[in-house]
């Protein structure tokens, strides 16, 4: 069975991998009564698409088995692409960065989108490059600190306060960037 990668049948359904059957089933109805075309409130066809997509192969034992398998070597890959990746002198300085580039996107996505400023964290990890369980870290972080918000459908919003420090800083971000040596110049 040949499952599509970019989907985390989990994350859809909005549980963990280790959910029992009566779990699966249970948030699965509300799921679907949620979504349901049929809905006027808060229907949706292609999240009501996903959903089931999701649920009739985590519903089935085979299906789901095989599923696993595949789920799990893509969490490995992603934790070893990002350890193998890192760029920066330091995590310190790496960290930095990323919360510096998830408050541009979400501003940005704010000042284009004004009607639907949040970004949901799988649209945010495929705009940043950086799997989700790498991004954890620092949206908790933008979050304690009331740079971030989370909306409907735990969607991430950049709030006033987000807007504020970007703007302040960006100048000193990207002069720092410009100023700093590639690692080749470096070594010369």
């Amino acid at each position: 069975m040949d499952f599509d990668k970019s989907t985390d049948y989990y994350e859809t359904l909005q549980i963990s991998p280790n959910a029992d059957p009566d779990t699966l089933n249970r948030v699965y109805r509300i799921l679907a009564q949620r979504f349901h075309p049929d809905n006027q409130e808060s229907g949706s066809e292609e999240r009501f698409r996903q959903i089931h997509q999701a649920y009739s192969v985590l519903s089935d034992p085979e299906k789901r088995a095989q599923y696993d398998i595949k789920h799990q070597g893509l969490r490995q890959e992603r934790w070893r692409f990002v350890a193998n990746s890192a760029t920066a002198e330091n995590d310190f300085e790496m960290e930095q960065m990323v919360r510096f580039n998830v408050l541009e996107v979400l501003y940005t996505r704010r000042r284009v989108e004004p009607n639907d400023p949040g970004l949901s964290p799988l649209d945010l990890e495929k705009l940043i490059g950086r799997p989700r369980e790498h991004l954890e870290f620092t949206i908790w972080f933008l979050v304690q600190k009331k740079m971030l918000t989370r909306g409907d459908h735990a969607h991430l919003i950049i709030t006033a306060e987000g807007v504020e420090y970007l703007e302040q800083n960006f100048q000193s971000k990207v002069q720092r960037l410009r100023l700093k040596p590639k690692p080749e110049e470096s070594s010369r």
